[in-house]
């Protein structure tokens, strides 16, 4: 059996190249996931940023919003970034009609917390387990973690708000670290994958 894990970028909306990229740098096999059949040939799966409300719109269209909560629920290794925070969330704080998410990271989120599109920015962001120093977050309309339960584990904040998470094989950012080149925080989670087979 081959030791290089095979992750998927769920591709209905957002950043999935720049995840893709990130991701074979990674030492991974990266692959697109728009429906269930394809879902089923991953190992651990990338929830991209873009727009929350959009993907769990279009994640019901492609008949992939039930197949998505099992896999988690089971255990796939699956890391969010962003609008894939608070898809990973068990309940965003303030949600949109009809807007439902994959849960998987007992957290309370709330949606564009650090501000509109024009407050996005850049900064250091000290990761628990991650080494050699901060990783450089992109904060683009981004969320915060509210609260975790007692099984989430807080890797990171900033500026006394909660950015980064994880609990079990659930790994979640409020930033996006595959826009910058570095690779660190996916490398994590390519190892999380691999400890998962």
């Amino acid at each position: 059996m081959s030791t290089t894990p095979v992750i998927g970028v769920l591709a209905l909306q957002g950043d999935v190249r720049e995840h893709l990229i990130a991701l074979a740098a990674a030492d991974a096999v990266a692959r697109p996931v728009r429906r269930p059949e394809e879902l089923a040939e991953v190992d651990g799966l990338v929830v991209p940023g873009g727009e929350s409300t959009t993907i769990s719109k279009l994640a019901t269209l492609f008949g992939l919003m039930e197949p998505l909560r099992e896999r988690i629920a089971a255990g796939m290794p699956v890391y969010g970034t962003c609008a894939g925070l608070i898809m990973l969330a068990d309940k965003i704080l303030d949600p949109r009609s009809g807007q439902e998410t994959f849960g998987g990271i007992d957290m309370i989120v709330r949606r564009n917390a650090f501000g509109r599109q024009n407050e996005s920015f850049e900064a250091g962001v000290t990761v628990r387990g991650v080494e050699d120093g901060p990783v450089e977050g992109v904060f683009i309309r981004a969320p915060w973690v509210e609260s975790v339960g007692a099984e989430v584990e807080v890797l990171a904040e900033h500026e006394g708000h909660i950015v980064a998470v994880r609990q079990g094989r659930a790994l979640a950012t409020s930033f996006h670290p595959e826009l910058t080149g570095d690779h660190r925080l996916h490398a994590l989670f390519v190892d999380m994958v691999r400890a998962g087979r």
